[in-house]
């Protein structure tokens, strides 16, 4: 019975030295994913670049933290196969949910505010034209009996 594998033994433990650097990495990354969202990459016409370069960071931390936190560089292959599997479904939901928001493009008005606040102002008008007009309607026939 000397190979009896217990189960509450500890499979792996991380040096202290490599999750002090594990941290400092992240905190680095947190702080290049704040100093993205504050910088405007409008200047250079690469107006796309926050989101994209923020997921990115967002990636590599989320791979860090699952390399050396959870443990998967040790772990068996088999649990990092379904963990990468799962992470692509997730890839392949996201995606086929993104193809499907384009076919609400032609009902969304173009981003032009001013021209979105004329057409609101507008509305306005008409509803409170037609709110008017129904009141009146009403006080008209409410008169003529008296």
């Amino acid at each position: 019975m000397s190979g009896h594998h217990e189960h509450g033994a500890v499979g792996h433990i991380v040096p202290i030295r490599m999750l002090v650097a594990t941290c400092a990495v992240l905190l680095v990354l947190t702080g290049v994913t704040v100093w993205v969202a504050k910088f405007d990459f409008e200047n250079v016409h690469i107006s796309e670049a926050n989101i994209l370069i923020a997921m990115g960071v967002a990636t590599f931390k989320a791979l860090l933290v699952c390399l050396i936190f959870m443990h998967l560089r040790w772990d068996r292959s088999f649990v990092s196969f379904f963990f990468l599997a799962s992470v692509l479904f997730v890839g392949l939901f996201i995606g086929i949910s993104l193809v499907d928001t384009h076919e609400n493009d032609p009902a969304i008005i173009p981003g032009n505010s001013a021209l979105i606040q004329q057409k609101l102002d507008a509305l306005d008008a008409a509803q409170a034209k037609a709110a008017e007009a129904s009141s009146d309607a009403t006080h008209g026939h409410g008169d003529g009996g008296h």
